[in-house]
């Protein structure tokens, strides 16, 4: 029996037209959601994720401001610029775009945007927030593959969870988020002795590695959920290229309940977080001023 295919494209088109008319109530108590993407150096395979970008913001509404700076940028004029974006109230939300140059830490300029405008998630801040269960802001990739497993209509609670990977930004997010929801997660990585070990347990699997066919059907426990957020472009034999996730969609597909196709999985999802940030930092900011502007009339003279 063949897995029940969880649907990425059909999932973040429900997620943004509830994201749609939130955007239309901000627009009208005077509030325009703006997103500014932040790119640095020539990088073909981000323009692509940026036009998608772009074309989903606007069709709810969101303003989508592109920033391209050189590759031989220094870090401090790219926190200089940051700084610019966080004070202007016009910008509701900061989205630095991967890969930067290897002389800039990603880690320095990912702190230097603002926690309340953060739409990427991945301030310091925005990821405490997630152990103490405030997760409006949390990381979209991380997001996304939560979202997909809710989807299936399990209940989190109890559900036995096994995630390979434990990067920043996908990882060790997504072990977070689940441990709020009250799933048992256990997180294997390159030092794990026998991944298979613990995934043939697992109600449900996240891999994250970005290793093609490191999952295969025996590795898996019948009827789990499998969530590949890995992406790889691999060559056949007659030199044809084509993108493939960290497992082998025949074998697991054959094995699990449910499945993420790669391309088509977690990636839609992951841009339909992002819009859902951006909403969620808008109404964020929005409060924030409003409080603002209440004290300065209480204040005494």
């Amino acid at each position: 029996m063949s897995a029940n295919i969880l649907d990425g494209k059909a999932i973040a088109k429900e997620i943004l037209d509830e994201v749609s008319s939130k955007v239309s109530e901000l627009k009208t108590s005077g509030w325009d959601p703006k997103l500014i993407s932040i790119k640095v150096g020539e990088n073909p395979a981000v323009d692509l994720y940026i036009r998608n970008q772009r074309l989903k913001a606007e069709k709810i509404g969101i303003i989508f401001e592109e920033k391209e700076y050189p590759n031989d940028i220094s870090a401090n004029e790219l926190q200089a610029a940051i700084a610019n974006f966080n004070v202007d109230p016009k910008v509701t939300g900061i989205f630095l775009q991967r890969p930067v140059p290897k002389s800039i830490s990603i880690k320095t300029l990912q702190k230097a945007i603002h926690p309340l405008k953060d739409v990427e998630g991945m301030h310091p801040a925005s990821i405490g927030n997630i152990v103490y269960n405030e997760m409006e802001l949390g990381p979209c990739t991380a997001m996304a593959s939560v979202e997909l497993l809710r989807r299936t209509g399990q209940d989190l609670k109890g559900l036995e969870v096994v995630v390979i990977g434990h990067s920043e930004i996908v990882g060790k997010p997504i072990a977070f988020l689940l441990m709020a929801e009250g799933a048992t997660v256990t997180v294997c990585h390159h030092m794990t002795k026998n991944v298979a070990d613990h995934s043939r347990r697992a109600d449900a699997v996240f891999v994250a590695v970005g290793k093609p066919n490191l999952i295969t059907g025996d590795m898996l426990k019948s009827g789990s959920t499998l969530i590949d957020i890995g992406i790889n472009r691999v060559t056949d034999d007659k030199g044809k290229s084509r993108i493939v996730g960290d497992s082998d969609f025949d074998s697991c597909s054959k094995k699990a309940g449910w499945i993420t196709p790669v391309p088509g999985g977690v990636g839609p999802v992951t841009v339909s977080c992002l819009m859902r940030n951006t909403v969620s930092a808008a109404q964020k900011l929005k409060s924030y001023y409003e409080s603002q502007f209440q004290n300065s009339i209480d204040a005494p003279f």
